[in-house]
């Protein structure tokens, strides 16, 4: 790539020659096309944009390096237990690309190795937020209004191509699979972090938003970026590089409590507990994105009046096993209430959720998931202002 005495290109230069390359990365691209580079150039971005062009950075997990295998018609073959191996391996960072990958490496997507890595070294947060239904519509409809939230939640995200399983039980268990070629952006604490998010009015909305601020997608300008960028000290990388200040909003939607409460409704009714309203009862719901794009899991919770404590009649709903669903959850008059009143909504058809049947919906947000082709595409080309909320 580089001719016998040039200059080591910075990072923007690299990425601008990315960008040259990268105009049809969410289409389908046929292989062999102009439009995807040979594999020794993407080798060479890779090598001096993540091994010889390092930055250093205040993130633990900097050091990282993902190399994605190609895929034969077979897909990525099998382990010695018989089950699926992963699309990517990883390794430490070393100062030479060769000490990385010598030891009998996969053959190795050079293409998809550098994005993944364009993608898993940049910095990013997640919003959740509260928002007014009317407010939202003001705000779409391009009425000069502030899209100021009632409450609002924003935490330290990172990209992996891992997903993270969630157990909803009381032990809390997890399990980490592959998610590549989906990017997976999870919270390990969610219901420590969002325990305060409640919706308690039908106005209200659940907004999430993910943005990119930081690392590998805005590089420093700088006049050079060889490998000795990646010696010195911090302070001495801050005073020779000048980074551009920037934000990308990669994902942005909503849901209406209206919609959080059928979902959730439906859920507990294909379960057989539609009347177990305590804070025990956890449901795992999946919305997808604006134009599907994308999915965010958020586990749901109803959070029951505690104030009426009232052991009031059974209820005469049964589910469908024979058992009274009274008989084991008359903890408050306000389940009987509810009971009556789902009944009730059953027989007559009702489209809305009343003042009187408002349940809190405590919505804890546990992942987002997009398309590595996605989010690629956005950090390199996406031009439209960042919702700032």
């Amino acid at each position: 790539m580089l001719a016998s005495g040039e200059d080591t290109p910075s990072r923007c230069e690299l990425l601008s020659m990315v960008k040259k390359h990268s105009t049809m990365l969410v289409n389908s691209e046929p292989e062999g096309s102009d439009v995807v580079m040979d594999s020794r150039f993407w080798c060479d971005v890779f090598d001096l944009y993540f091994v010889r062009g390092k930055e250093s950075t205040k993130r633990q997990d900097d050091d990282l390096l993902f190399f994605v295998k190609k895929m034969s018609a077979e897909g990525y073959g099998f382990n010695d237990n018989g089950e699926s191996d992963p699309p990517y391996f990883v390794r430490r960072w070393a100062p030479k690309l060769d000490t990385l990958i010598s030891e009998n490496p996969p053959d190795i997507d050079w293409r998809r190795s550098f994005y993944l890595n364009l993608i898993a070294h940049t910095s990013f947060t997640v919003t959740v937020a509260i928002c007014s239904h009317q407010v939202l519509r003001n705000h779409q409809a391009g009425q000069n209004t502030s899209l100021s939230p009632i409450y609002k939640i924003v935490k330290t995200v990172y990209a992996s191509p891992s997903r993270v399983n969630f157990q909803l039980d009381s032990k809390k268990e997890t399990e980490i699979r592959p998610a590549y070629p989906e990017i997976c952006f999870a919270i390990d604490d969610f219901d420590s972090t969002f325990d305060a998010v409640v919706l308690t009015e039908t106005d209200h909305c659940y907004c999430v938003l993910l943005n990119a601020h930081d690392g590998a997608a805005f590089p420093s300008e700088k006049g050079s970026n060889d490998s000795s960028s990646s010696s010195g000290s911090p302070q001495d990388h801050e005073r020779n590089s000048v980074k551009i200040n920037s934000k990308l909003t990669l994902f942005s939607g909503f849901v209406s409590y209206q919609m959080v409460r059928e979902a959730y409704d439906a859920g507990k009714s294909r379960f057989g507990s539609l009347l177990s309203l305590g804070h025990s009862k956890t449901d795992r719901l999946y919305m997808k994105g604006p134009g599907g794009r994308g999915e965010v899991e958020v586990a749901v919770s109803g959070v029951a009046d505690q104030s009426q404590q009232d052991f009031g009649p059974f209820s005469p709903v049964t589910s469908k096993k024979g058992l009274g669903i009274g008989s084991i959850f008359r903890k408050a008059a306000s389940v009987a209430s509810v009971a009556a009143k789902h009944a009730y909504a059953a027989a007559a058809a009702a489209s809305s959720i009343t003042e009187d049947e408002m349940l809190p919906l405590k919505c804890c947000l546990m992942s987002i998931s997009l398309p590595w082709e996605h989010i690629a595409y956005d950090l390199l080309f996406k031009g439209t202002p960042p919702v700032n909320m």
